[in-house]
């Protein structure tokens, strides 16, 4: 009877231990995985640019795969210095223009064999001498991360996160490539 014991006992902890590893943990969308591949134009403004993030939020131990504000900050300062669509990147205010961008929706599906992630962001693009807007757009983009781009589900979802929000990013830059500025 005791032995019988033991035998569920390492049985269901074999199991708990395989669905675990199986599952895996869930991590935030990585910033190198976010940044977009340098924009196909050619065009190079002489200006320099700040950049904000909001929206965003940390990805918890027991939660699904989110965007940090800093991470998806870093993302997109790192997306114009490869494309050098702005002659350089000012930390903290004191650029030509205030690039911000805000996460207003995440959608993010909760089990499946393809991820398939929706990011709305409002981009906002002001003139800092005169406190103009130049920009004020709302880009919605997806992107599906299938089962055989990870058997782990936590690492799909992630990678459709970081997709979702690569193609927002190559999206709203070209739209700021498109401005007569």
């Amino acid at each position: 009877m005791k032995q019988q014991l033991v035998v569920r006992l390492f049985k269901a902890f074999v199991a708990a231990s395989a669905i675990a590893i199986l599952a895996g943990c869930a991590s935030g969308a990585h910033r190198e995985g976010m940044a977009a591949a340098p924009l196909a134009s050619t065009k190079k403004l002489p200006h320099t640019v700040s950049v904000t993030a909001a929206g965003g939020q940390e990805t918890g131990a027991m939660d699904s795969s989110n965007v940090s504000n800093a991470d998806l900050k870093a993302a997109i300062e790192d997306s114009i210095t490869r494309s050098n669509l702005f002659r350089n990147v000012i930390q903290g205010r004191g650029g030509d223009y205030d690039l911000a961008v805000t996460v207003t929706q995440l959608e993010k599906p909760i089990f499946g064999g393809a991820f398939t992630v929706t990011v709305e962001a409002g981009w906002s693009l002001v003139r800092t001498s005169d406190k103009s807007v130049v920009l004020r757009k709302a880009i919605k983009t997806s992107h599906t991360a299938e089962f055989s781009d990870s058997l782990v589900g936590t690492t799909r979802l992630r990678l459709a996160v970081e997709g979702a929000v690569r193609k927002n990013i190559t999206e709203g830059l070209q739209t700021i490539a498109a401005l007569p500025i």
